[in-house]
């Protein structure tokens, strides 16, 4: 991990144009919060051993973000908050906390990072349906996190020379509908997508597992300022927050997220890419993987989702665009009457009947054609079968 072009904690100058002790509308839509209220923000993910899911339960139970830290009645009563017990309790009260949250918003005011807190309306929506979603995202770039397509790619750290092919072609496929590329700007298949969407003008976003002031890797550090350019690079942790192995999962939260489907390129056995998928499963995201040879360790991974169903197996961009419904919609031709000559006289008595309706419930069909249930329903679907009537819920037809 490498400092870079965010820098260090460096004095903050004032800006002439900011009003004294507000964030100003470059860095927020709510131009006039008070340092107090964003501190507040910041302090509560910072809070230790206090997880996204239990800080709501605390917001929820306080009745906003500020009494929890300016009530001193409301300590008492902490305790019978779900989740949160004596340790927790101290963490809210830990002297060390606040100051650490005001250098924070020094920090973020600083290197003009976007904060987007969970209750805000700029949060980013798909994410703000995962109840583990971070209390606070912090953004490098202008990015639209909620653009209409957004696919995150995974994969392994040493994919082959024909997966990364695979990944290249994949991302070239989907400029077709524009597709926002997110990714975890690691080594292998992340970087790869990264850097081939940035040549095919895609946005791509880059969700890293530490704080933005440093970089990891460091050889990535130019394609990171590119990024930012034409993306984004995300975060939940502070900067200064230290580099640790575990932050990795909870980053993969939000690669899965941020997307509308997930794919994996290429994939072992084990690995991060299969808990971005696992977790997207959870999130009722659709995931997709490209299937290998048997025999090959780096198809694994990929193999196995499919087999377990938990992955549809694709071969290119088109399968992703199909599958997710993306392509252009092409307007039906009116039906023409000429398109039932070959029908049967009770069949052409049903498609009278459904034509001066539009849609009709089969027992409507059955009192106005004065036939029983089982010769009605017999005769829908055969032109279900012929393509003649299409069966909507609720026992509804309509003509095709």
């Amino acid at each position: 991990m490498i400092d870079w072009f965010l820098g260090g904690r460096a004095k903050v100058e004032e800006d002439p144009n900011e009003r004294p002790g507000r964030l100003s509308s470059h860095h927020h839509p709510d131009a006039y919060m008070t340092d107090e209220a964003l501190i507040h923000r910041i302090a509560l993910s910072m809070l230790k051993g206090i997880g996204p899911v239990n800080a709501r339960n605390l917001v929820a139970y306080c009745g906003g973000v500020d009494p929890i830290f300016t009530d001193r009645k409301l300590k008492n009563t902490l305790e019978k908050v779900p989740g949160i017990g004596p340790k927790l309790i101290a963490s809210i009260t830990d002297k060390k906390v606040m100051p650490a949250a005001e250098r924070e918003l020094e920090y973020v005011r600083k290197h003009k990072l976007r904060m987007l807190f969970y209750l805000d309306g700029d949060y980013p929506k798909r994410l703000k349906q995962c109840e583990d979603a971070p209390v606070i995202l912090f953004v490098k770039g202008e990015v639209d996190l909620d653009a209409g397509r957004m696919v995150s790619i995974v994969g392994t750290r040493t994919p082959t020379e024909p997966g990364k092919r695979l990944c290249v072609e994949l991302v070239e496929g989907l400029k077709e509908v524009n597709a926002t590329i997110v990714s975890g700007l690691a080594y292998g298949i992340d970087i790869v997508a990264h850097r081939t969407a940035l040549k095919n003008d895609l946005p791509t976003i880059g969700c890293v597992a530490h704080g933005l002031d440093k970089l990891y890797p460091g050889d990535h550090a130019s394609t990171a300022k590119e990024m930012v350019k034409h993306g984004a690079l995300v975060s939940e942790l502070p900067s200064g927050s230290p580099f640790a192995p575990g932050n990795f999962p909870a980053r993969n939260r939000v690669i899965a997220g941020l997307s509308d489907c997930t794919i994996v390129v290429e994939s072992a056995s084990k690995g991060g890419s299969l808990i971005s998928a696992d977790i997207a499963s959870s999130y009722d995201r659709e995931v997709f993987a490209f299937p290998g040879r048997p025999t090959d360790p780096k198809s694994e991974g990929c193999n196995k989702l499919i087999q377990q169903n938990k992955a549809a197996l694709i071969s290119d961009a088109k399968d992703v665009i199909a599958l997710m419904e993306w392509s252009p919609k092409k307007k039906k031709a009116p039906v023409q009457a000429a398109l039932f000559t070959d029908l049967m006289p009770d069949e052409q008595a049903l498609v009278d009947i459904i034509k001066t309706r539009g849609k009709v419930h089969i027992d409507e069909l059955c009192a106005q054609s004065r036939w029983a249930q089982g010769k009605v329903a017999g005769l829908l679907l055969n032109m279900e079968f012929s393509g003649v009537v299409r069966a909507l819920p609720g026992k509804l037809y309509e003509l095709n």
